[in-house]
């Protein structure tokens, strides 16, 4: 295995190669973000992962071109938000707009609820996932999209998209929240079986993460010299997974990408598997269904 973990990529069911590690910008707040891309491209990172809901796209589209980095050599990847499904031209088109380019490289239904835009606590009675993978699949042939994906699916709403007649093109990635504390080994390898790519969200374990007090990880950490946050990186990198860890500290943003030189062993990496925690940033009590059933373990 090469250790030159930044340069590593992953090559998707399309052909398309999605780089390990990105640049995540949920919760960024804004000024930040436009500052925290431009340092991230500036570190070398070509992976930025945004999204409609952050309310940032036009921030992140500043800052990549802040950064001189030409738009070709970046992974872009944005997100449709809930309230959008039944209006998937509308939504990749305003995201386009506010991130100021032609095409982004990776489209995901953010989450698998069709949420009604007038009442969030209501599902559009007459709309649901299946429809908007429907209205997702024509993109790729616009233009402006070049792969298409998922996230936040489990294995049963992945099985009810797979096995629909309707379904035309496997996603190309499922992004799923992916940390020692919420390891997901079932809804991983369901992926993989499906040719499907995963990344992991949130896989620093978030804001005050109970994993930064874990004595498992700080040691390991200890040992080899390194960060725990960049322990974390290099173990979901070598579960095979993109990961993308949001930060808006020029300093952090360059530590979380100065991972190359080094591996864990088999055994590191079963000690992280193995962590007793659990615990989840991202639930689902906030959508009007239910979108996670237990069925990632």
């Amino acid at each position: 295995m090469s250790n030159q973990h930044t340069q590593k990529t992953y090559t998707l069911n399309t052909g398309a190669k999605i780089p390990a590690i990105g640049l995540g910008t949920w919760q960024s707040k804004p000024n930040e973000v436009r500052e925290a891309v431009k340092n991230a491209l500036l570190a070398g990172y070509r992976h930025i992962d945004t999204a409609l809901a952050y309310g940032n796209e036009a921030e992140v589209g500043a800052g990549i071109k802040d950064s001189g980095v030409p738009r070709d050599q970046i992974w872009l990847t944005t997100k449709l938000d809930n309230t959008w499904h039944h209006r998937v031209t509308d939504g990749i088109n305003s995201s386009l707009k506010d991130l100021d380019t032609d095409y982004v490289d990776l489209y995901l239904m953010h989450w698998p609820s069709s949420t009604d835009p007038e009442d969030k606590s209501k599902h559009l009675p007459d709309w649901d996932f299946i429809k908007t993978w429907q209205e997702m699949q024509k993109l790729p042939a616009t233009g402006k999209v070049r792969n298409i994906g998922v996230s936040n699916f489990g294995i049963k709403n992945l099985e009810k998209l797979l096995n629909d007649p309707s379904c035309k093109i496997v996603p190309a990635v499922n992004q799923i929240e992916l940390h020692p504390n919420n390891p997901s080994p079932k809804l991983v390898a369901y992926n993989t079986s499906k040719g499907i790519h995963s990344t992991g969200y949130s896989c620093l374990g978030s804001t005050n993460s109970p994993l930064y007090k874990d004595p498992t990880l700080l040691k390991l950490a200890e040992k080899k010299g390194k960060t725990p946050q960049q322990v974390l990186l290099v173990w979901g990198i070598q579960k095979g997974w993109s990961v993308i860890p949001k930060s808006v500290s020029k300093a952090r943003i360059e530590g979380n990408f100065d991972i190359n030189g080094w591996e864990l062993t088999a055994d590191e990496v079963n000690q992280l598997d193995n962590l007793k925690d659990r615990f989840k940033v991202c639930g689902d009590s906030w959508l009007p269904i239910k979108v996670f059933f237990g069925d990632d373990e």
